[in-house]
């Protein structure tokens, strides 16, 4: 028994094939929409691609990049069938592409699901990417006289003015790095030597931050050294007073960000998969409903079209009997002297030939 069978006047055909062909138009658009979301992602990744590391982290705006194109292509394919199937002379053209045009459709629409999904599901690898580069941006920011590490100073304090935050999970990460480049280290000071000695591995550690870490907005001057030491400043308490710098951490920051970008952008793409979802149940109701006029000879009468021909229980028995048929096929080709004319052939001994013959006897 056919499923979500419906039955089609040739004026219900005709109208149908018109509305595909202008949804097909629309989903080019929405294929650019697509396109341009993952584009706008991969640029977004990569203005912070500095405190970022390596990873999996452009798996899903380069999937959105590739489904963008693959659905302009595939879609003005559809608009142009969709045109033809308004008269059946010309849908006998596209009678043999129809049902694989419509399984790449239906595995293209499955993709967009995924890339949709995956929009959701990135936030952990997104999460250990920043951890990652934002340790080692902060370990490295006293190099600004090392090659390919230089620019890391600049790119971590436009990065904690710009997203108000301080440090990779806090602004304490500061207490545990040397952030202060040597060359503006007085080493004739006795303070500065005796910090060096305090540190097992002779570092120079303070109680402060970078200035990038000051919020421009607190009434008070910005506090950025001795942090903890509540005597060094006046009217000053560590523990109570709401400090002026930065406390959430660069991580959490860009994390929020970059979720909120991909939670929107996976919003937009669940609406394109309803929309390309429907547009393909439309065109199989068109396929088939063509499919059956033909069969019928009158192309101006009544035809059924559905989704599925048999039950989705027959449909899946099917599928899985051809795929064991195939698999079958395969095995007989494969086995050892089958098919091959050339193997275990008897073999005949030519050299030798068993002639009896008859003594002539003597002329006496």
């Amino acid at each position: 028994m056919a499923v979500l069978k419906v039955k089609f006047t040739k004026t219900r055909r005709d109208k149908l094939a018109q509305i595909l062909w202008i949804l097909n138009w629309v989903s080019v658009v929405s294929g650019i929409i697509l396109f341009s979301l993952g584009l706008f992602l991969k640029i977004e990744i990569k203005k912070r691609n500095e405190v970022m590391a390596k990873g999996d982290i452009n798996s899903v705006p380069n999937m959105l990049i590739s489904v963008g194109v693959i659905a302009c292509i595939i879609n003005f394919l559809g608009g142009k069938i969709c045109y033809d199937c308004s008269d059946a002379n010309k849908f006998s053209r596209w009678k043999l592409v129809m049902l694989p045009y419509i399984i790449c459709t239906f595995c293209f629409t499955f993709c967009i699901l995924v890339g949709a999904l995956m929009c959701y599901t990135m936030r952990n690898e997104l999460e250990e990417s920043l951890y990652l580069g934002l340790r080692d941006a902060i370990k490295f920011y006293k190099d600004t006289d090392i090659p390919g590490r230089c620019f890391l100073k600049k790119t971590v304090d436009l990065l904690q003015i710009g997203f108000h935050c301080c440090g990779n999970n806090g602004f304490r990460d500061w207490f545990e790095i040397q952030w202060v480049s040597p060359r503006y280290l007085n080493m004739a000071s006795k303070e500065v030597l005796d910090r060096l000695k305090s540190n097992v591995d002779g570092k120079f550690l303070v109680d402060g931050v970078p200035f990038s870490c000051c919020n421009p907005s607190s009434p008070r001057p910005c506090i950025q050294y001795q942090l903890t030491n509540n005597s060094a400043h006046y009217n000053y308490d560590f523990l109570t007073e709401e400090l002026n710098i930065w406390v959430k951490g660069c991580r959490e920051a860009l994390l929020d960000y970059y979720t909120a970008i991909m939670r929107s952008i996976g919003i937009a793409a669940l609406l394109i998969w309803l929309f390309e979802l429907s547009v393909l149940i439309g065109v199989r109701y068109l396929q088939t409903a063509m499919k059956n006029v033909l069969l019928l000879g009158d192309l101006e009468g009544e035809s059924d079209g559905w989704l599925l021909e048999n039950s989705f229980v027959e449909t899946a028995k099917n599928n899985i009997n051809i795929i064991k048929n195939l698999s079958k096929a395969n095995q007989i080709s494969t086995v050892s002297g089958m098919n091959d004319p050339n193997i275990d052939i008897q073999n005949t001994n030519c050299s030798k030939t068993n002639i009896t013959t008859k003594s002539i006897p003597e002329d006496r």
